[in-house]
């Protein structure tokens, strides 16, 4: 088993970056093909590096990278080291992005796919392809920096949702825009009258970006709950304990049929690993018998934690007989 832990490691740690890294290109690209093209406006460090570039041309993955150092410092702090590690590695992907994408894309694709569907459909699509960018770090552990880092570190005492504190902040970002002047990539004003269009525009991209980051979050985090039956569930459950690092509580049942007393795994996992954790059953006993349920609201050690101050509960010494 231990060459199958080291497999898992170094596969988990492929994975990992792996979506992260997909994650980004999508985030960037959309950005690139619908949005900047468009001078469209959205929240977090990257719409204010939207708003510096419009305004005195400075690329946006130089003050993408520079708004994010003091955020970062924050993360490690507050969030360890792995998670700033991941959220480096996004950050500095995602600005050379930002700046390499906008020159390499050809015009022919962004005039097809953004300009000539106008602003509407493209702030759609940009904020998809954000949400899901976004979405898909964050599941990693990582994050696009910015207000993510912030939205992560309130949702780890808060049970506030990361799109619903992006929104908020997107929300005063966005309305900043109408302070600054913005210029087209042909360095023409944009009339302050079509500034206020580009700020409803700017709100309805960040709603669907923050709609599309919950919904990808709690597709990721479901969980099921496996009931086993098997002859051999000594060895499976030592081996969901000590390789797969998940609890295992054995249920005493008994067989209507057979009248015979049987053993009953009951297992909580997260839905990604469990085509993992079958293979495991399935090695050690071919025969065993399962079932597998979704469930929701799963609490506890290697699950969700419930945040938020606990309320003294009042216990019957404390009260008093009048």
């Amino acid at each position: 088993m231990p060459v199958i832990i080291l497999r898992k490691n170094f596969w988990t740690f492929i994975k990992e970056y792996s979506i992260i890294t997909l994650g980004i290109m999508i985030y960037v690209t959309g950005w690139s093909i619908f949005l900047v093209p468009n001078n469209l406006v959205g929240g977090g460090v990257t719409g204010i590096s939207s708003i510096i570039q419009y305004a005195v041309g400075i690329k946006m993955g130089y003050s993408y990278f520079v708004l994010n150092v003091l955020l970062l410092i924050a993360a490690f702090l507050i969030l360890g080291t792995n998670f700033g590690g991941k959220t480096i590695y996004a950050i500095l992907l995602a600005s050379v992005g930002l700046n390499v994408l906008q020159d390499i894309i050809p015009y022919s694709i962004v005039s097809t796919l953004a300009l000539q569907n106008g602003k509407l459909m493209s702030t759609i699509m940009g904020g998809i392809m954000a949400g899901l960018g976004i979405g898909m770090s964050i599941s990693q552990g990582g994050s696009t920096g910015g207000t993510d880092i912030i939205a992560i570190i309130v949702n780890k005492y808060r049970n506030i949702s990361p799109g619903k504190m992006i929104l908020s902040m997107d929300v005063v970002i966005i309305l900043s825009s109408l302070l600054f002047p913005s210029f087209t990539a042909a360095k023409t004003l944009i009339p302050f009258a079509d500034k206020v269009t580009t700020v409803v525009y700017g709100l309805i991209l960040v709603t669907v970006n923050s709609y599309v980051i919950d919904l990808y979050l709690s597709g990721s985090r479901q969980s099921v709950q496996l009931m086993i039956l098997s002859k051999q569930y000594v060895r499976i459950a030592d081996a969901i304990t000590n390789d797969l690092h998940r609890g295992v509580t054995v249920l005493n049942g008994k067989g209507w049929y057979t009248q015979k007393d049987t053993e009953v795994l009951m297992v909580i996992t997260r839905k990604t690993d469990l085509n993992l954790l079958l293979k495991y059953i399935k090695a050690i006993d071919p025969q065993a018998f399962l079932s597998v349920t979704s469930v929701t609201g799963v609490y506890g050690k290697g699950f969700d934690t419930i945040k938020g101050p606990l309320k003294h509960i009042p216990r019957e010494t404390d009260t008093k007989e009048v």
